[in-house]
């Protein structure tokens, strides 16, 4: 069997920057395993596979070792692939069976992905977690799949250096660190040792726990941000009630067919 597969830079508007996403196109779903293996094989961030299902596209991510609940970079990626490759026209419907439907639209410049906001809850910070990241928040909270953190400065967000093997002791998908921007309106990166991802170059499913808490704190529902992994990416965001909207552009890095 063939299947054609694709690697997009997500939230770059070059090659070589955001953040890779590999894209799978299948006429069926292939076995859970099978998806598994691709995604290990090609040892990136995420790996999204679709089904074409109607009007609209199935989709589901896997990281190189668990599948994920939400990706925004490799959704972001899909929604290039079939835009650029398969006459997608100006808006696609994505459903996936563990966050319902998203959607992505083409605005020529830009992709908008529209996606459900994360639900925040304040807590605690869980055993080990300042001290995997070398330093204290001044607000945590926990959403569906991460921890957020907040830090009084963006030089926190840059001079972290976390222990990874202390931070995988963490019983969520990552973490995210964010604080103010100085040319933007806030910075993150994100770490996800737990899902085999230590830092995440671009993090679009983060922006729906970051976009409703900067949103209320800046009282303002369209913000700039940047995730300051090496790689680096530009999200343009808007805060709409219940979905946020997370905008950024998407290169092909290749194309080609994988053999299984």
């Amino acid at each position: 069997m063939k299947i054609p597969m694709y690697q997009v830079d997500a939230f770059a508007d070059r090659v070589f920057e955001g953040n890779p996403a590999a894209v799978c196109v299948l006429e069926k779903w292939l076995k859970d395993k099978q998806m598994q293996m691709i995604a290990a094989e090609n040892n990136l961030a995420e790996t999204a596979f679709i089904v074409p299902n109607g009007a609209k596209y199935e989709i589901r991510w896997f990281t190189p070792t668990v599948e994920v609940l939400l990706c925004g970079h490799a959704t972001l990626a899909a929604a290039h692939v079939l835009f650029k490759y398969y006459g997608a026209l100006d808006k696609i419907n994505f459903h996936s069976h563990l966050s319902g439907d998203l959607f992505v639209e083409n605005q020529k410049k830009l992709l908008v992905l529209d996606f459900p906001v994360d639900e925040l809850i304040p807590t605690e910070a869980p055993m080990h977690l300042f001290e995997a990241l070398g330093k204290d928040a001044v607000e945590v909270y926990k959403g569906k799949s991460d921890y957020l953190l907040i830090y009084p400065s963006q030089d926190d967000i840059e001079s972290m250096n976390p222990d990874f093997s202390l931070l995988s002791k963490v019983e969520m998908r990552g973490v995210i660190v964010s604080a103010r921007g100085k040319d933007v309106d806030f910075v993150s990166r994100f770490f996800g040792p737990q899902v085999g991802i230590n830092e995440d170059p671009v993090t679009g499913s983060a922006h729906t726990s970051l976009i409703p808490y900067w949103s209320g704190r800046l009282e303002k529902q369209k913000l700039v941000a940047r995730q300051l992994s090496r790689r680096g990416g530009t999200l343009y965001c808007e805060y709409k009630s219940s979905r946020v909207l997370i905008a950024g552009n998407a290169v092909t890095y290749f194309k080609g067919k994988i053999k299984i």
